[in-house]
């Protein structure tokens, strides 16, 4: 999965302070202090049975999109986080449905605006961080702490139905019959996604087929792009001045020379390397063969090699040109193969299983490729 974990407990958004769990509901300082920490989202209080629940707005401020265009980009975003409790948006009544979501903000920013002029009530859990469906993966979206969150709030005191409208992909992490069993609340699935929630409601909660099916399309792959990008340049910015430098190391002229000769080469052909493998491949994925992830890199890789060759298609009437070429056509599909595997925790037609047995197979052959490939390409520097 692709949203990371973050930080346990506390308000963690930019610099803002600490919030202790008693603040999330049901007291009036705490509130105001939600509010004085600078949450666009707080607006007031509605009172309750329990005390007074903050009360939210189902517009985006600004801050709230740049933090999350910051999230996109992994500034801040292991601590992206809106503190557990309950929520009312807009004026909820003992009748309005129970939404649950995870304290992951870019998640709950997504539920509450789905519902412009809606009244509900929104149960946010501690997921440590993490969205909905990685955290139901990873058992922190999970029968326990559905459990733990009706009891600490006293949701059947604020609440007349016992409903739990629960996000469809937390079904992996949470037993709805023992939640039912333990706390009296039902639990109901809602559609994958919250877009779709004020049709689901107005039909009386039912889903529709279209509301189960979870897609892939290239603008839910494109947003994962940024992250991926970000991890890669933190190595890629080491890599790249040592292959610039060693490059000024061979070749018949001197070192600045062969430096914007080779080593300039390198680099653009590492940055290429990146470029098929974070973006063209996630962005390509159902067009490129096979069915491995890693083999959609390679074959991604390859083509970029292509590309590269033919711009030291001179170089081709030397040894040390042909070695070259021949180390780039495995260094380029190695690297490439390896970052497209990471996009298979963020597939929807992936399994645990067949990760870890392309894993085990692929991961080996790209280590190897690339260390055949870099012995070519110091071999190549060394020809006269």
């Amino acid at each position: 999965m692709n949203e990371k974990e973050g930080r346990q407990g506390g308000l963690k958004i930019g610099s803002a302070a600490d919030v202790t769990p008693s603040t999330t509901c049901c007291s009036q300082s705490g509130v105001a202090q939600l509010s004085r920490l600078g949450q666009p989202f707080v607006k007031g209080s509605v009172q309750t049975p329990v005390g007074p629940v903050p009360q939210i707005s189902s517009s985006l401020a600004w801050a709230d999109r740049w933090g999350s265009m910051r999230a996109r980009w992994g500034m801040g975003r292991m601590h992206y986080t809106v503190q557990p409790g309950l929520y009312a948006l807009g004026n909820p009544d003992e009748k309005a449905p129970v939404l649950v979501t995870a304290n992951y903000k870019m998640s709950f920013d997504r539920l509450r605006e789905a519902l412009p002029d809606r009244d509900a009530w929104i149960l946010v859990l501690d997921t440590k961080g993490i969205n909905v469906w990685c955290s139901a993966a990873k058992g922190t979206f999970s029968t326990g702490e559905v459990l733990r969150r009706i009891e600490s709030i006293g949701l059947a005191e604020v609440v007349s139905h016992r409903q739990l409208i629960l996000p469809q992909l937390a079904g992996p992490g949470v037993a709805a019959h023992q939640v039912q069993k333990l706390s009296g609340f039902r639990v109901i699935y809602g559609p994958i996604r919250a877009t779709d929630l004020p049709a689901f409601l107005d039909a009386g909660l039912m889903a529709t087929p279209e509301m189960r099916r979870k897609t892939f399309t290239i603008w839910e792959r494109l947003v994962l792009i940024p992250i991926e990008l970000v991890v890669a340049f933190k190595w890629t910015l080491i890599i790249l001045p040592v292959f610039f430098l060693i490059g000024g190391l061979g070749g018949a002229g001197g070192f600045w020379a062969s430096a914007l000769n080779y080593g300039l080469f390198s680099v653009l052909s590492l940055l290429a390397a990146l470029t098929a493998g974070a973006v063209l491949s996630p962005l390509l994925l159902p067009w490129l063969p096979g069915r491995a992830f890693s083999m959609k890199g390679m074959g991604m890789g390859l083509i970029t090699a292509g590309v590269l060759a033919v711009f030291r298609a001179g170089g081709l009437g030397t040894w040390s040109g042909r070695l070259e070429i021949l180390a780039w056509f495995l260094l380029v599909p190695a690297v490439a193969a390896y970052l497209a595997m990471n996009f298979t925790g963020a597939s929807t037609y992936t399994s645990l299983s067949g990760v870890k047995k392309e894993v085990k197979w692929a991961v080996p052959l790209e280590i190897a490729a690339g260390g055949v490939g870099l012995c070519l390409w110091l071999g190549s520097l060394l020809i006269m």
